[in-house]
């Protein structure tokens, strides 16, 4: 057996986060991919403060293990030939340069598919290829910005506020590795190639649909409800619990209040007219958090953790990044890879996240450290000029 991918080969001339995380999501099936890097390098590879990192930083590490990386000035008309006999050899070519950018550089998706006719093309902007607002420049946070994103989270009266995290960038990569999929799938159904335009603007939409399409059916946009949940429920929210750590709780259907009340032994909030049904909880929200803040600062936050989800109550202790990073479960279940990248100044043993799912047979997976800079250049060309045009 193979994984899905295997025999896929990828010319990849995205660089950042967000098709360089397509493309990675697609080396985890098997693809092949090309990094087709400029002289100065992919800018990833230098991300963070720590400059003892530059040319493999972790953000770089975390999304390009396994790939092949050639260095190629495509404004050198001998190495922007080598650009094309890579893409004819190619079933992807994936970009994410400012609408435009590939077409001045004859790499649009005309010419390349006069190179190679079945090729899937995708194309990663910021605000996609057509469009009043085709060339405004975007990054991450900008997105988050324009998208309505920053004004979700929080309380009514707080400022907007940045998800933590390049979640955009994140959530693009995966609209681009889904949408490569769907036009392979198509394109061995005998259909053909496609061009492909996904913008972080269009997909920060969709990925916000609960959200969007409230205000676009109603015509009202949804309050902002902080650390409530989506249902408005007052059981769905954090609570402190003994040891000062805490917990998020999601009980919104009934069953699940009843377990929560049986649990805690308060058997008379089922009885209380306050809180005898959702709505009723919803209209007395003050008192039903007053009343279960009390009872959950009887034990430690953990201990809740360990007797709710036994009794079927949703809840989770609030961890930050390394405690949820360490959890044994992950591992068990290869969510996270091992990779051993020579060279880093703190460990060569380090671990990736995996593609996030698993399969029954030959799954997502890498072993393969990412590339140095140009480190398969001449290996790629000694296999270009072996293969007949």
């Amino acid at each position: 057996m193979a994984q899905a991918l295997a025999g896929i080969r990828i010319a990849d001339f995205s660089h950042v986060m967000a098709g360089p995380l397509a493309s990675h999501l697609l080396r985890l099936l098997g693809a092949e991919v090309i990094k087709i890097e400029a002289p100065g390098g992919d800018a990833m590879r230098n991300y963070g403060a720590d400059r003892r990192y530059d040319g493999m930083a972790p953000a770089f590490i975390a999304v390009n293990a396994g790939k092949k990386s050639i260095v190629l000035d495509l404004k050198n008309p001998a190495e922007l030939e080598v650009a094309r006999r890579i893409v004819a050899r190619s079933d992807v070519l994936l970009e994410n340069f400012r609408p435009g950018v590939m077409e001045r550089l004859g790499l649009g998706y005309a010419a390349a598919r006069a190179i190679r006719p079945d090729l899937v093309y995708c194309s990663v902007s910021g605000y996609g290829q057509s469009g009043p607002l085709r060339d405004w420049p975007a990054i991450d946070n900008i997105v988050q910005a324009t998208s309505g994103m920053m004004s979700l989270g929080g309380d009514p009266d707080d400022p907007p506020m940045r998800v933590g995290f390049p979640v955009v960038d994140t959530l693009t990569g995966q609209t681009a590795a889904f949408a490569i999929l769907a036009a392979l799938l198509r394109r061995a159904n005998g259909d053909g190639g496609d061009y492909l335009d996904v913008a972080m603007f269009d997909a920060s939409l969709a990925f916000m649909t609960s959200a969007v399409v409230p205000y676009l059916v109603t015509g009202k946009a949804l309050a902002r409800t902080g650390n409530t949940g989506y249902s408005g429920q007052p059981t769905a929210a954090l609570f402190a619990a003994r040891d000062g750590r805490l917990i998020s709780l999601g009980v919104v259907q009934q069953h699940q209040f009843v377990a929560l009340a049986t649990l805690l032994g308060r058997q008379d909030w089922l009885g209380d007219a306050r809180f005898a049904d959702p709505e009723a909880r919803r209209a007395n929200a003050t008192a039903m958090q007053a009343e279960l803040g009390a009872a959950l600062r009887a034990r430690d936050a953990a201990a809740w953790e360990a007797a709710m989800s036994a009794a079927g109550i949703p809840c989770g202790m609030v961890r930050d990044v390394a405690e949820a990073a360490s959890f044994a479960h992950l591992r068990q279940r290869q969510a996270t890879l091992p990779l051993d990248v020579p060279g880093l100044p703190e460990r060569e043993q380090v671990e990736i996240i995996n593609a996030g799912f698993r399969m029954a047979k030959d799954g997502p997976g890498v072993d393969v450290r990412p590339p140095r800079l140009g480190e398969h250049t001449q290996q790629i060309l000694d296999w270009l000029n072996a293969t007949p045009d």
